[in-house]
């Protein structure tokens, strides 16, 4: 097992990657920029490495400020967490040449997984179902017009470099599709230096379902069972929960078998997520692979008693799995993201002080945070503050177990998210458990937030 592991990142995941390390006795690295000084995984890690300035070019994208870090303090691996250096091939590879081990994927299986065009090739040879599109990148205008007269409207234009949402486009007939194109790719163009566009089918009312998966050094795969992770704005996750109640055990069977197929076309190394998009008749398409652990493992951890985090460290230093397949039997989990956001004014970025700070408590309630009561949330960052998971025997009781959480989280000084989850828990559509990602589209969540006075309340912050 490593003895030393530095951990290239920051907030809650940095701090829940340091706790299973310490629980396994291993020695922990912070590296932090000079915004987060006062973070509590600067804090609570063995040893801390200034890595440099505020913005996140400049500190936790900075590789080889990094790579020095580690040999600086003499770490033997480092944990990408998720984001920054996550799912970056080069940054993989640069740790295989310094001998110190990457807590996650090779190289190979991250630029494979990571170019959606080349993923999605992968997955058609596995015989994982994929979405009907373009067979690589669209090179203009008159080529997309014959793609989508041959899959048929509505298409969707995506960056093959993207992500968040970034260099996507829907069109719905001919006349939308010029200028939907020059859109995308001048998006796609500024955000990731690539303006390369592809086409594929546009899936209506989808349900966006992910399967979590495993896979160690020697080829063995498995799933522990999927996510719903159809609560989206923009492309951008809010809610999470496992099992899904959209899901039936049939549908669970064949994606789940899809996923293992994937993880073991590519002798996939470490955990992951395989995220489908599942159609209102239960067709489900592969969409991509996140090679690294997500923002939503938690919801998977308490619904199987799994520590997602340890089993990556065992995977890492070489121990085998079980290979065998986790269903959810016993136990509901939700998880809600606290932001630091103001869901009144459009999501707007809320950053600042944190002047007074209560979190929530009690049985099957779980708050993975980095933020305490004088921490200053810094502008430069992903606006997550917190995450609350709860966990209960039946979705009923989640999400009563859920509202009583959000209703005694108390976060002073900054704008969050809390009224948002609130009212989305009192929403009928979501309470009923079959909503698609278009769900916030159709829930006026500004009027419930007022209408339930959560505006007037501490929850939204001062």
């Amino acid at each position: 097992m490593f003895k030393k592991i530095l951990i290239a990142n920051r907030g809650e995941i940095a701090l829940r990657i340091i706790r299973t390390c310490k629980e396994m006795g291993i020695k922990t690295v912070a590296v932090y920029s000079t915004a987060d000084r006062d973070s509590l995984h600067v804090r609570f890690a063995d040893e801390a490495v200034c890595i440099g300035p505020p913005k996140g070019r400049d500190s936790y994208l900075n590789m080889q400020n990094i790579m020095a870090a580690a040999e600086l303090t003499g770490a033997d691996a480092i944990h990408p967490g998720y984001g920054f250096l996550a799912e970056n091939a080069d940054f993989a590879e640069l740790c295989a040449k310094y001998s110190i081990k990457f807590i996650g994927p090779t190289a190979a299986q991250i630029r494979k997984m990571g170019d959606k065009i080349t993923a999605k090739e992968t997955m058609i040879k596995a015989g994982v179902p994929c979405i009907p599109g373009s067979d690589g990148l669209v090179d203009s205008v008159a080529d997309a017009k014959t793609i989508a007269a041959k899959i048929g409207y509505p298409i969707i234009l995506k960056a093959t470099a993207g992500g968040g949402g970034k260099g996507m486009r829907i069109v719905r007939d001919d006349d939308g599709l010029e200028r939907a194109y020059d859109a995308a790719r001048t998006e796609a163009g500024a955000s990731f230096g690539n303006s390369a566009v592809y086409i594929e089918k546009f899936i209506e009312e989808p349900h966006h379902i992910e399967i979590q998966v495993a896979g160690d050094q020697y080829g063995a795969g498995c799933h522990l069972s999927e996510r719903d992770c159809s609560v989206q704005r923009r492309h951008q996750k809010l809610v999470e929960e496992a099992p899904s109640a959209f899901v039936d055990a049939d549908l669970r069977k064949r994606m789940g078998d899809a996923a293992v197929k994937a993880v073991t076309a590519i002798s996939y190394e470490g955990v992951g997520t395989i995220e489908f998009l599942v159609d209102k008749y239960k067709n489900f398409y592969f969409m991509e692979m996140n090679t690294r652990i997500q923002v939503e493992h938690p919801v998977t951890e308490e619904v199987m008693d799994f520590d997602l985090i340890k089993e990556q460290l065992l995977i890492a230093a070489g121990t085998p799995i079980s290979g065998e397949l986790y269903f959810p039997d016993k136990m509901h989990a939700i998880e809600c993201r606290v932001n630091a956001e103001d869901p009144l004014n459009n999501f707007a970025p809320s950053p600042g002080k944190i002047t007074a700070l209560h979190t929530p408590k009690g049985y099957g309630v779980r708050v993975d945070t980095h933020i305490y009561a004088g921490y200053t949330v810094p502008p430069y960052y992903d606006s997550l503050l917190a995450k609350v998971i709860c966990r209960a025997k039946t979705r009923e009781e989640c999400i009563v177990k859920m509202e009583r959480a959000l209703s005694e989280f108390i976060i002073e000084g900054v704008k969050t998210t809390i009224p948002f989850s609130l009212a989305l828990m009192k929403n009928e559509e979501f309470r009923s458990g079959i909503y698609d990602t278009g769900l916030l589209e159709r829930f006026d969540y500004v009027a419930a937030i007022k209408e339930m006075h959560l505006d007037e309340h501490h929850h939204l912050g001062h």
